[in-house]
């Protein structure tokens, strides 16, 4: 053996990222053939007429036909007129002739006041004017006499002139009385109270032996005008530009009264006045509609729900809205059209317009075009369809517009 042999090399070191690099890759391989296989799950979902069978659905049909543009708010039911009745002189009440919740008539009778102290005081008033009304007569004989005289020269020019004035003295009183014996007619009848318009009375505020004075505050009874009735509404600022520029600047139009849930609707009017500024704070101004309620069914200061009918559009291609889809600021719809394989589903863009009662005019199909009206979880673009007959008999109008 050499004396300067070389010592043996040292044994090659492990290198363990090797591996790790090596696991990474198994891991990124699995992850992206997991994404793959996803991404043809969805593939296969979007093709569920192809691999899976047809989508089952109901259909609505594209019409041609009117649809009005609607301004809806809230309001408040409002009387034409109400009166609250109180007495205008002092004394007992003798009778009550209404009735809790009655409907009275103009000059109905609903009050009787005692009314002795007044018709004596109408006596005293006849009497002071009957005897002043003989002592005009009295006098009037006198110039007369006086006049004759004078034209004798019997008398003197003085005397003549005195009782002339005298005369008129006379005449200033009975008028003075006059004046009186109406005051104190006026008076008594303030003791009997009729109704001063046809409305119905409110709860009974008064009963007989109650005394009440004049001009005070306490009412004796509350009438309300009922038919016709009016209702007070708010409208927005840019509704209202619409409303004036319609005929007669929106006086006329035709509103409707609905109730509180918007499941009814109570009557029809017309739009009778609008006022004359905008509420800065709300930005909307307020506009009365006046309904018959020969029914009584509107109610002072009912809250109700109003559709004003600001215009109607003409030849509008309708849909019902639940057939239009969404995807943010677009909005599709199905085509229902027949493909090699069957009907198929085809993705049509529409533009939107008014909308009223679940039903909107759209921009992008023509009327006759059969659209697809349920079923969307399941809808892609060219997915094999079926029409359930079962859906549309049960309900006309997802199988058809109304």
């Amino acid at each position: 053996m050499p004396a300067h042999a070389a010592p043996d090399a040292p044994p090659p070191k492990k290198r363990p990222w090797i591996w790790i690099v090596v696991l990474v890759l198994i891991v990124l391989v699995f992850y992206w053939g997991l994404k793959r296989h996803d991404k043809n799950a969805k593939m296969a979902a979007g093709g569920r007429g192809r691999f899976f069978g047809p989508v089952s659905l109901t259909t609505a049909t594209a019409r041609q036909g009117s649809i009005g543009v609607y301004v809806s708010a809230l309001g408040t039911v409002t009387a034409l007129h109400t009166v609250s009745i109180s007495s205008q002189v002092t004394g007992v009440i003798n009778a009550v002739h209404y009735r809790e919740g009655q409907y009275v008539t103009k000059g109905q009778p609903l009050v009787d006041i005692d009314p002795r102290p007044y018709q004596a005081q109408v006596m005293q008033a006849q009497g002071t004017l009957k005897r002043d009304q003989n002592l005009l007569a009295e006098a009037k004989m006198d110039l007369a006499r006086y006049q004759t005289a004078w034209s004798h020269n019997a008398i003197p020019r003085q005397t003549l002139e005195d009782q002339e004035k005298l005369v008129l003295q006379d005449e200033g009183t009975v008028e003075n009385d006059q004046g009186v014996l109406k005051y104190d007619q006026v008076q008594l009848s303030y003791c009997h109270i009729v109704a001063p318009m046809d409305g119905k009375v409110g709860l009974r505020l008064v009963d007989p032996g109650n005394l009440v004075t004049a001009n005070s505050s306490t009412s004796l009874v509350v009438v309300t005008s009922m038919n016709p009735i009016t209702v007070i509404s708010p409208i927005s600022e840019s509704a209202l530009t619409q409303v004036l520029a319609q005929p007669g600047h929106g006086l006329g139009l035709p509103i409707e009264v609905w109730d509180s849930n918007k499941t009814h609707m109570i009557t029809t009017g017309k739009v009778t006045s609008i006022n004359n500024q905008i509420d800065t704070t709300t930005g909307t101004v307020l506009l009365r509609a006046t309904f018959n309620n020969s029914k009584y069914e509107l109610y002072p200061n009912q809250f109700v729900n109003t559709r004003l009918l600001v215009k109607t559009l003409q030849k509008q291609t309708l849909v019902p809205d639940s057939a239009v889809q969404h995807n943010g600021n677009e909005a599709y719809v199905f085509l229902i059209q027949h493909g090699p394989h069957g009907l198929t589903a085809k993705m049509q863009d529409v533009t939107t317009g008014v909308s009223d009662n679940g039903i909107v005019a759209v921009q992008g199909i023509q009327s006759g075009d059969v659209i697809a009206n349920s079923s969307f979880e399941k809808l892609q673009n060219g997915s094999q369809v079926k029409i359930s007959k079962v859906a549309m008999s049960s309900n006309t109008s997802e199988s058809n517009v109304p």
